[in-house]
């Protein structure tokens, strides 16, 4: 489990690993352009349920912290839905990976 920690927020983020070295390389991509857009995610189980969303702006500090010492294989279809997602008017929604068999997707 990897964590986002953003500003002020009290706690970290929780975000799968795997799931963050993606998201990481969208929200870099965004950043290192000077773009603003939000961030939503569900709430994982064990947790109250719903959603939570901020909004990520260059001049805010983050940080990325990871489980694993060394990075995934990242999965270049699930960058380009992520990517596609933060492109919209919504910003980026922690959407599941796209799997070899889900391709045409």
């Amino acid at each position: 489990m990897g964590f986002i920690f953003y500003d002020s927020i009290s706690g970290p983020i929780h975000i799968d690993d795997r799931a963050l070295a993606h998201l990481k390389v969208v929200i870099a991509t965004k950043l290192r352009r000077n773009e603003s857009f939000t961030l939503s995610w569900k709430h994982p189980e064990g947790t109250p349920g719903g959603r939570s969303t901020i909004w990520l702006h260059p001049s805010i500090p983050l940080r990325f912290t990871f489980d694993e010492a060394d990075p995934p294989e990242l999965n270049q279809k699930w960058i380009e839905r992520l990517m596609y997602s933060v492109n919209s008017s919504g910003g980026i929604t922690l959407v599941d990976e796209v799997l070899p068999l889900d391709a045409d997707d």
